[in-house]
């Protein structure tokens, strides 16, 4: 075997070997950052362990976002039994003035914050459109997408049906 032909099964199989571990993860919860309104960093293993996790990816600004958030807080008792991340890419100010407007800092299963200009959430999933909803289990295996705004029935019929 020549050695250009043993650099290009080695570039082959490096390739191989990325690509094997990027799918891998694929399915699974990213692991994020974001920037809470109150100056601390909160990371997606920050999520308590043992409960379904939905991932809102949002903007503070958006009409459909809000009414999202009010039938959220409408049918809150149905998300009690899992961690809520709501994920933005605008800055701090925008998402402490939105945790204010809906009072989530007394949902203590509520994390809100920025991930800035990383967009590695908005990446990652491979977001569009806003308000983004991905539900994931306990073990962080994602379980449904929602990429368009519609009623949060199905979420909550997907997420009792986790255990």
């Amino acid at each position: 075997m020549s050695i250009l032909s043993k650099k290009l099964l080695i570039l082959l199989v490096g390739f191989l070997l990325v690509n094997t571990i990027v799918f891998s993860q694929a399915g699974k919860l990213p692991p994020f950052k974001m920037m809470q309104e109150n100056g601390k960093v909160f990371k997606a293993q920050d999520l308590p362990i043992g409960k379904p996790i939905v991932i809102i990816y949002f903007s503070p600004e958006c009409d459909h976002c809000e009414k999202m958030m009010k039938e959220l807080i409408k049918k809150k008792a149905s998300f009690k039994k899992a961690s809520v991340a709501m994920i933005t890419h605008l800055a701090v100010d925008r998402v402490a003035k939105f945790v204010q407007q809906f009072g989530l800092n007394k949902y203590s299963n509520i994390y809100v914050g920025t991930e800035g200009s990383t967009f590695f959430v908005r990446n990652y999933y491979k977001i569009e459109h806003m308000p983004f909803i991905a539900l994931h289990d306990k073990n962080g295996n994602l379980v449904k997408v929602y990429r368009k705004e519609g009623p949060l029935t199905d979420l909550v019929n997907q997420l009792n049906k986790l255990k």
